[in-house]
């Protein structure tokens, strides 16, 4: 049964990282690579203040939020000065760099030892210590992102990032400021995913740099990819699918020497068959695509 709800509380997790990407690729066009050190950014503020100020938990995450944003205005500011592959580019770099702050930092991060002995955390006197507490908060905050992104992307704030998307010259000929749009999206989904961070650090109680690397923002893409770009639902669809799936390679038995490689040929194939043939994904409305 722990197994079980482990399995659901990682879909909970990845669902909030796959929708705030969704928000910046799929919504707004703009390819990133750089996820994963938005989610280590939530990760490690979120487990320092804990560690060292004792602050609780809903207010690490919104110390998380709110820095995590911060870093995304930093990034993208210089950023969307560029477009298309230059701007993956960009985003890729950002990455690197902040992989390498996690494991070169050791005074602050811990380096490659990391930061261990992170509490579980504690929301108005009441401590989250079972899987099936966490589960709980895991989908509360799921659910949130999922509303909240929502709501966005059906507003005119989510009709603008459509119309940029689609014809970036066209918006602006509208008198949209699409710049002040992009900063906005990329703040809002670097947001959400420092709260993917901060729930996954107390989660798991320790954190590395090696749960943030460029693999795994390649990794919530495919999700996004697979699921569908520009489709909320297509975001929890392509998590549920991308999460069930290694844990389903374990059960056939493969030597534990091969079973990380299998599955990266697995995201890779899947990756290539959905960008030749339905490049849309399962669920989406965006195909990614040279225009």
């Amino acid at each position: 049964m722990d197994y079980l709800l482990h399995v659901l509380i990682l879909i909970a997790i990845y669902s909030i990282l796959s929708v705030s990407l969704n928000l910046i690729s799929g919504y707004a066009g703009l390819l990133s690579v750089a996820h994963a050190a938005l989610f280590g950014v939530g990760a490690y503020i979120a487990a320092l203040l804990a560690l060292h100020f004792h602050l609780n938990f809903l207010l690490g995450l919104i110390c998380a939020a709110v820095g995590a944003g911060m870093v995304s205005l930093l990034v993208a500011a210089p950023s969307l000065r560029i477009h298309d592959d230059y701007f993956v580019l960009a985003t890729f770099a950002f990455q690197v760099i902040a992989f390498s702050i996690m494991n070169n930092w050791v005074a602050l991060t811990g380096g490659p030892m990391g930061l261990p002995g992170i509490p579980q955390p504690t929301i108005l006197g009441f401590a989250i210590t079972s899987h099936v507490q966490f589960f709980v908060l895991a989908v509360v905050l799921a659910g949130f992102a999922v509303l909240l992104t929502r709501r966005l992307v059906r507003s005119p704030f989510g009709r603008v990032l459509k119309a940029i998307r689609e014809d970036e010259i066209f918006a602006q000929s509208l008198g949209k400021n699409v710049t002040k749009y992009k900063l906005q999206v990329f703040m809002i989904g670097g947001a959400l995913a420092a709260i993917a961070g901060a729930l996954y650090a107390h989660y798991i109680t320790f954190i590395d740099p090696t749960s943030f690397t460029v693999q795994e923002s390649i990794f919530m893409l495919a999700i996004v990819i697979v699921g569908g770009s520009g489709s909320i639902a297509g975001s929890v669809v392509g998590a549920i699918l991308l999460v069930v799936l290694p844990e389903a390679l374990r059960f056939l038995g493969l030597p534990s020497s091969i079973a990380a490689n299998v599955r990266q040929i697995v995201y890779g194939a899947l990756l290539v068959a959905f960008m030749m043939f339905r490049p849309q994904g399962i669920l989406g409305e965006f195909a990614f695509k040279r225009k």
